[in-house]
Order: C-alpha cells, then sequence, then structure tokens
C-alpha cells in the first residue's frame, strides 16, 4: 500500500495551495492561502521519495518525523499523521505557515536538488493540525499527578509556552509572567494575520490556560516583581523573554517623527485586529493609509511590514535593501508575494539620513555595491561612488533586527550572567543560567532567530528543568 501511494514525483507536479489573487489579499489581513483540500494534500504528499537519510527531517530544528507523517497523509491515515506530527512538536501548523521551509526542509529535500520541485512539506503540516482541530483530534494537555513543585516562565512566546506546556504534562504547577494583555509574543503581536492568523495561536493559547497553566498577564518583571521574588516564589525560573530591542538607524534625522520601529508599527496593526484602542494608531503616526512609506531592512519583519502597509492602503511601499536580492535574509517567497502585491525593492542601497523639519518627508540614500566577502562568507556591502538617490516618505519603518534588553539592570539581577551581545548566558547542555534553578531559552539565549528554534530551546529546557526539577525534591526529602 505505502509504495503504491509514494515514489509520484516524476508524474506528479509540484503543487502548492492556491494563493488568493494579489489584488484580492491586499484588502485584508486574512491568510493569503486556504489549506490543501484532501485529495491534494494527500496527492502532494505522495510525492515524497521516502530517501534512506532525510535531508529535510536532518535540516528541521525539530527533527520532525517529516517521511513518515507524508507516507500516512498519503495513505489517508490523517490521525495518524497528526499524532506523529504532534509528538516531536508543540504548534506544528503554526510551524507549517510561517517556518522559512524554503531555507529548512523544503530547501533540503532530495527530489528538489533532482530538479522535480521539493514536496510541499510546510502546507502538508499545517493541513494535518488545521484537519485535527477541524475533527477534534486535538486532545487537552494530559497532566501527569502533581508534583508539589511550581515553575516560573518569564515570557509568553514559542519558547516560554513550549516549556510551559511539557512541565504541566510532567505534573509542576505553572505560572506564566507576560508584560502584554495576551499570551504568544511574536506569533500574536509581530507577525501579522496574513501570515498566521491570530485565532490559530489563541486556540493554543486556550489549550494550555485549560490544562491549568496560570497566566499573569500585564506583568512586567523588574516593576511587578523581581526575578528574585519569582525564584522565591517558584521551585524552578525559566527567562524566554525573546528580544524586542530595535536596533537604530545612525544616520541624520533617526529620531524625525514619522520614523519608527518595526515592531511598533507591527503591535499597532496586529492590537487593531484584535478590535483594540491603538492611539498611535488611530492618531495617524502608525497607520501607513495614504502615505508614501519606506521600510529599511532585508530581514522577514521588513516584508512583514511592507505588506502590512500596503493593505493599509499606503500610496506607496518601497523597501531599501543593502545588498541585492540573491544575498538578502529574507524569504524569497515573502519578497515574492511582497512584488506581487505592488511593493517595490531598491537594491543595493543604504539610508544617508531623513530629511524633514516637523516630520520626515525624504530618505536620501546612497549606492551600495558588493565587496569582498566579511567573515561570515557573505559579500559586504560598501558605497558605491556612483550616487545618491532621494525618495519620497512620509513614513519610514525601521525593520534593522533586534537586540536584548539590559535584562540585568532592567530585573535587579546584576549577577545575572549576559553576553557581550546582552543575550542571557546559558550552559550548552543545561540551559542553566549563573543563578541556580534559573534557566533561559530561545531568542534571549541566542538571539533574534526563528520561531521553530524557539520551540526546539522550549522542548530542550523542559527536559532539563525537569531533570534538575527531579533532583532537587530527592535531595530535600534526603534532607528531611
Amino acid at each position: 500500500m505505502a509504495q503504491e501511494q509514494m515514489l509520484k514525483f516524476v508524474d506528479r507536479d509540484q503543487a502548492y495551495p492556491d494563493k488568493r489573487t494579489a489584488d484580492e489579499r491586499a484588502q485584508d489581513f486574512r491568510e493569503i492561502a486556504n489549506r490543501y483540500a484532501v485529495p491534494t494534500a494527500e496527492d502532494q504528499a505522495g510525492r515524497c521519495s521516502q530517501c534512506g537519510v532525510p535531508y529535510c527531517s536532518v535540516h528541521c530544528p525539530l527533527h520532525n518525523h517529516i517521511p513518515d507523517w507524508l507516507r500516512l497523509t498519503a495513505e489517508g491515515r490523517l490521525r495518524e499523521a497528526y499524532e506523529l506530527s504532534n509528538s516531536t512538536s508543540t504548534m506544528p501548523e503554526i510551524c507549517g505557515r510561517i517556518c522559512p521551509q524554503d531555507r529548512l526542509c523544503e530547501g533540503n529535500c532530495v527530489i528538489e536538488f533532482s530538479g522535480h520541485g521539493a514536496v510541499t512539506i510546510g502546507s502538508v503540516e499545517k493541513f494535518i493540525t488545521d484537519t485535527a482541530w477541524a475533527e477534534g483530534w486535538v486532545e487537552p494537555v494530559q497532566v501527569a499527578p502533581a508534583r508539589g513543585q511550581s515553575v516560573g516562565v518569564i515570557g509568553a512566546g514559542p519558547a516560554g509556552l513550549t516549556t510551559a506546556e511539557l512541565l504541566r504534562a510532567r505534573g509542576y504547577e505553572v505560572h506564566v509572567y507576560d508584560r502584554h494583555d495576551r499570551a504568544g509574543g511574536l506569533l500574536t503581536y509581530g507577525i501579522p494575520g496574513f501570515k498566521l492568523e491570530k485565532p490559530v495561536v489563541m486556540r493554543r493559547v486556550e489549550r494550555l490556560e485549560q490544562a491549568g497553566i496560570v497566566f499573569h498577564y500585564g506583568f512586567a518583571v523588574g516593576q511587578d516583581a523581581t526575578l528574585d521574588d519569582l525564584r522565591r516564589r517558584h521551585g524552578a525560573v525559566l527567562i524566554a523573554t525573546g528580544v524586542y530591542k530595535a536596533r537604530q538607524v545612525e544616520v541624520p534625522g533617526a529620531d524625525t517623527n514619522g520614523v519608527v520601529a518595526a515592531l511598533d508599527y507591527l503591535t499597532a496593526s496586529n492590537r487593531k485586529g484584535f478590535g483594540d484602542a491603538v492611539p498611535e494608531f488611530d492618531g495617524g503616526a502608525l497607520d501607513a493609509a495614504g502615505k508614501d512609506v519606506v521600510v529599511i531592512g532585508g530581514g522577514d519583519t521588513a516584508m512583514d511590514c511592507v505588506r502590512t502597509a500596503i493593505r493599509q492602503g499606503a500610496k506607496s511601499v518601497k523597501c531599501l535593501y543593502r545588498r541585492d536580492r540573491a544575498n538578502m535574509p529574507g524569504s524569497q517567497r515573502e519578497v515574492a508575494n511582497a512584488e506581487e502585491e505592488g511593493a517595490e525593492f531598491v537594491w543595493l542601497s543604504a539610508p544617508l539620513a531623513f530629511d524633514g523639519v516637523d516630520s520626515v518627508g525624504t530618505v536620501r540614500a546612497s549606492r551600495m555595491r558588493l565587496g569582498a566577502p566579511d567573515a561570515s562568507g557573505r559579500r559586504a556591502p560598501e558605497v558605491d561612488p556612483g550616487g545618491e538617490l532621494a525618495l519620497q516618505a512620509d513614513l519610514v519603518i525601521k525593520a534593522l533586527g533586534f537586540d536584548a534588553e539590559d535584562l540585568p539592570t532592567l530585573w535587579g539581577a546584576p549577577e545575572l550572567g549576559v553576553s557581550r551581545w546582552g543575550t542571557v548566558l546559558a550552559d550548552g547542555k543545561t540551559l542553566m543560567t549563573s543563578l541556580e534553578g534559573v534557566f533561559a531559552a530561545g531568542d534571549i539565549v541566542r538571539g533574534a532567530s526563528l520561531v521553530v528554534w524557539a520551540i526546539r530551546d522550549g522542548r530542550d529546557v523542559a527536559s532539563s528543568m525537569h531533570k534538575w526539577l527531579k533532583a532537587k525534591a530527592a535531595a530535600e526529602k534526603v534532607a528531611a
């Protein structure tokens, strides 16, 4: 049966789910493509070559059992496919939507190398778990008998939520602290709905609440409690705050009105999607409607800003990036989507100044060229003496990446070890910080990275914390 359904990549073309037209999808924040119908998903899963060394799994940070659940999908055994997919990932349908598959699993698919087009792994992953939710196969978190120990998780992003779920399943009392009014971190407030509709995130959060995980919203460590307070309150603490401090553009006029940070802009847009009152959006400062918009940066956050501005009704949207298309860090799929929707990319350009009196009116930029490779192997951009350009702009969005906030100072914890980049230092094996019983995971350790890596880190640190807490309980029992 399995062999009859598989290895169809020679006579079956690659087919992603149909995208809505660019004009249609630019009018709303719904996801741009629907999920597969059942026969199509089974057909596309059947293209898998079932290779002996599954490079797709090797290059997945979670090492998902991709060929196995593709085979089960091709055979119509969707519930088994979901259960296998769910065994390695706490958020498979979210990864299916937002992972850069072109750089990870699909980019390393064996049949992609042979010229037949990769298996559409992300779309099938999304289909499997969306079907599971629709059919009622997603079960409540199975909670083990209470252990009498509690854990505090600082940060309700993907790393924190993953750790909270896995430790709650092991029987720990789990409290999650987040300074926002909803859980999800960047999943909720940083990623636009056209890539990840918010009910997809909220149903995951609701499942954790139903499991007895306690969420403390609007809770800022350093203001509402110190790190030491949380250490006294819980047997172990996880720092999973992510990195949120925007990198700055060091040019004249960077503080001019109308020059805004990407995360402020995206958060405002997502809050409006929830129906919240957002004064800076309602007053026009964070609304692109009717404006000439220039986005600075070439990563996925820049693409999110570009495509959000289009949906808000911007007059024009341009993206400045100092390298060329081939050397940009963002997903090529996202660039293609943005171009289809009307964005213009100004490659090999870097800002020189933001000019304006009361508000920004012009972006002056220099032409760039690619020189010799830098330490990372990428060709370093350098100024091209060929000239400058000027772009009209009523709104400039800085999307140059994120750095860590000064947690030791913010939290009154000078003894917390940090790297020279401001990220929290954690043991490579245990993920424990310089403070006994305080662990760290996700972007606050590795720097700005992918959601799938945050989930992987959450999975790893949950195992490490469980081992440490068991040893602590055993030692306390002996001492008693």
